[in-house]
C-alpha cells in the first residue's frame, strides 16, 4: 500500500513547484514585451543609417573608394560568432544554436576553410570550452544584460572590427535566433563582415501586448506597422567627401546589425523560457490532480482495512 504520507509530501512539493515556474514565465513575458519594445525604438534609426549608406554607396558608384568594411577578399579564415543565454530553463533555445554552430563550424571545415568561434552566453562558452580539441575559441563575452545595450554590442563589435581589419579573419559571421513570434523562434546565420547594408524593417513583425482576461493574463498581438525611411534626395549635398561619411558610418552600421542580433537573441530566450515555465506549470496541475487521485485512492483502501480488521475481530 502506498505511503500516504509520502504522497501527500510529494502533492506539496509539486504544488509548490507550480507556483515557481508559474512566477517565471509571468516574469518572461513581461520581459519579452520590453525587449520587442527596444527593437522597435531601434528600428527607425537604423532604418535611417541603411539609407543614408545606400545613399552614399549609390554617390560613390563611379568613384574609387577605400572602405575596408565592404571590400571583399580571399577568404580563408571564417569566424562564427554564436549567440547563446547564461541560464538555461528556456527549452531548446541554446541547444538549437549550439547544434547550427557545430553544424555551420563542420561545413566550414569540409570546404576547407579555418573556421574559428566567438562566443556570447555561458551555455556556448561551456560547451564549446570543453571540446576544445574540436573547435577553435577566439573570445568569448558573458553577463550581457537581460535586454542588450548598446554597450554590450559596442564591446563585441570592437573584438570582430579588430580582427577583421587586422586580417586574422576573413569573413565574419552572426549565428543567431531570429525572434518570429511567442511559440516560433528559428536559428539564423547572418554575414556580418565584409557588410552590405540593406534594409531592416520586417513588416511582418508582431508586437505582444500583455492583459488580463477573465482573470487570467493573456496575450493579444497585432501586426507592428514597418518603419520605411524615405530615400535621401538625390540633390543633397554632403559637407564631407563620401569616402569619409562611408568609413565613418560603417563601423556605427555593424555595430547596430549586431545589437538587432543580440535583441532578437534576448526577446527568443525569452519567449522560449514562458513558453517552458508554461508547460512545466501545466504539467505540475496535471501531475497535482493524479496524484491527489491516488493519494485518495490509498486513503479508502487504508479505512477499507481498517473496516475489515475490525469487523474480523468483533467476529472472532
Amino acid at each position: 500500500m502506498a505511503n500516504l504520507k509520502d504522497i501527500r509530501d510529494r502533492i506539496v512539493s509539486v504544488k509548490n513547484t507550480r507556483k515557481i515556474t508559474e512566477a517565471m514565465r509571468l516574469v518572461a513575458a513581461a520581459k519579452v514585451r520590453r525587449a520587442q519594445e527596444q527593437v522597435l525604438r531601434s528600428r527607425p534609426f537604423a532604418d535611417r543609417l541603411a539609407r543614408v549608406l545606400e545613399n552614399i554607396q549609390s554617390r560613390m558608384q563611379f568613384e574609387i573608394a577605400d572602405a575596408p568594411l565592404l571590400k571583399k577578399r580571399e577568404v580563408n579564415t571564417i569566424t562564427l560568432v554564436a549567440v547563446t543565454g547564461d541560464r538555461g530553463l528556456c527549452g531548446g533555445y541554446n541547444a538549437n544554436i549550439i547544434k547550427r554552430t557545430e553544424q555551420r563550424y563542420k561545413e566550414l571545415e569540409q570546404q576547407g576553410f579555418s573556421p574559428d568561434l566567438v562566443l556570447i552566453g555561458k551555455k556556448a562558452i561551456t560547451y564549446f570550452q570543453n571540446r576544445q580539441s574540436q573547435f577553435k575559441v577566439r573570445e568569448t563575452f558573458t553577463d550581457l544584460d537581460q535586454v542588450p545595450t548598446a554597450e554590450d554590442a559596442e564591446s563585441i563589435t570592437s573584438e570582430v572590427l579588430a580582427e577583421f581589419l587586422s586580417q586574422s579573419t576573413d569573413r565574419v559571421e552572426v549565428i543567431y535566433t531570429k525572434f518570429i513570434n511567442l511559440v516560433s523562434c528559428n536559428p539564423v546565420v547572418q554575414t556580418l563582415l565584409p557588410l552590405d547594408p540593406q534594409g531592416i524593417a520586417q513588416a511582418d513583425d508582431e508586437i505582444f501586448r500583455l492583459t488580463t482576461k477573465d482573470s487570467r493574463l493573456t496575450i493579444e498581438k497585432e501586426t507592428a506597422p514597418s518603419n520605411e525611411q524615405p530615400s535621401l534626395p538625390s540633390d543633397i549635398v554632403f559637407e564631407q567627401s563620401p569616402e569619409q561619411l562611408l568609413n565613418a558610418l560603417l563601423p556605427l552600421y555593424l555595430q547596430n546589425q549586431l545589437l538587432r542580433a543580440l535583441q532578437e537573441s534576448a526577446a527568443s530566450e525569452l519567449a522560449s523560457r514562458m513558453t517552458a515555465m508554461n508547460n512545466a506549470s501545466d504539467n505540475a496541475k496535471e501531475l497535482a490532480k493524479t496524484l491527489t487521485l491516488d493519494y485518495n485512492k490509498a486513503r479508502q483502501a487504508a479505512i477499507t482495512q481498517e473496516i475489515l480488521e475490525v469487523v474480523g475481530g468483533a467476529c472472532a
